[in-house]
């Protein structure tokens, strides 16, 4: 029993992390309909920008976190601006294979520029054990698991109550009717690509305090996030939790439980199996097209 626990505390912390990953590529299907298979690079250079503004800089912690959240918003503004934007009207194939492009290029820039030697984890975010009776579970992914709560219940509620989440929201359900009302289309791309990258920058200082370091092999976690939109749904933001939990739980049990590391087949198998079943994920929306 003490085993499970702990796995699954574990699991829970994976799956905050992966659940945060995934808001970013959400965000952005959910507004423009483009699947980005560049945010595990948004992921790594949000990362390495809050290194290098607290320890290359000696900047103080918050300041170096609030310098990688606007890196990552200037990033995904950016790539929107100068890339996507010129792509309106593009077919889905084509637009995949840019991001899928991006992806390589953004690599590239952040073996260029840092590297491929892992730099030390961040001082910062607490690493000891907390025990809760028989069961002990790191501090960092307790840190994890509070920091994805207080991001997505704050995502929840801009998306709710905020003029431009309203927008957004609008903007997803119907391009046209959105910009019939006066909504600016572009601005909201704008906004859903530069929440991505601020999510992204999150994630990956979390994502480097549990692995034990910044380095290259972050963008590898990132792959788990498909899964986790899948099961979720591709335009569902409670997806993202509910998919980041099981994928993450499913990776503990997987490693705790059987002699064969299975961990990264096991959540493409789920993956699938959901896919018979429910083909939208398990909260997204059924589309129905009639011709």
């Amino acid at each position: 029993m003490t085993k499970f626990l702990t796995l699954t505390l574990n699991g829970l912390g994976n799956g905050a992390i992966l659940a945060l990953t995934a808001l970013g590529f959400v965000l952005i299907y959910k507004a423009t309909e483009v699947i980005n298979f560049a945010q595990g690079q948004f992921l790594v250079i949000g990362a390495f920008m809050v290194y290098n503004a607290n320890v290359t800089w000696g900047w103080p912690p918050w300041l170096s976190v609030l310098f990688g959240i606007a890196s990552g918003i200037a990033l995904g503004m950016a790539i929107e601006r100068v890339i996507l934007r010129r792509l309106i009207g593009e077919s889905t194939l084509a637009v995949i294979m840019v991001t899928i492009g991006l992806a390589s290029a953004l690599g590239g820039v952040v073996l260029g520029t840092w590297g491929a030697e892992p730099k030390p984890r961040p001082t910062f975010i607490p690493h000891g054990r907390v025990n809760f009776g028989d069961v002990g579970v790191g501090a960092d992914r307790l840190v994890a698991v509070a920091v994805a709560a207080v991001v997505l219940v704050a995502v929840g509620l801009f998306f709710q109550h905020s003029r431009h989440g309203v927008a957004m929201r609008a903007v997803a359900d119907d391009q046209q009717a959105a910009m019939v009302q006066g909504i600016s289309v572009n601005r909201i791309f704008a906004m859903a690509w530069a929440l991505a990258g601020a999510c992204g920058a999150i994630a990956g200082v979390l994502l480097a305090s549990m692995s034990g370091g910044y380095g290259l092999e972050l963008e590898a976690f990132a792959i788990f996030v498909f899964p986790v939109v899948i099961l979720g749904g591709l335009d569902s933001v409670l997806g993202t939790v509910v998919g980041g939990v099981i994928v993450g739980l499913l990776v503990e049990y997987t490693k705790g439980y059987m002699s064969v590391d299975s961990s990264q087949i096991i959540p493409f198998a789920a993956l699938v199996a959901i896919l018979l079943v429910k083909p939208y994920g398990l909260f997204g929306q059924v589309r129905i097209e009639r011709v």
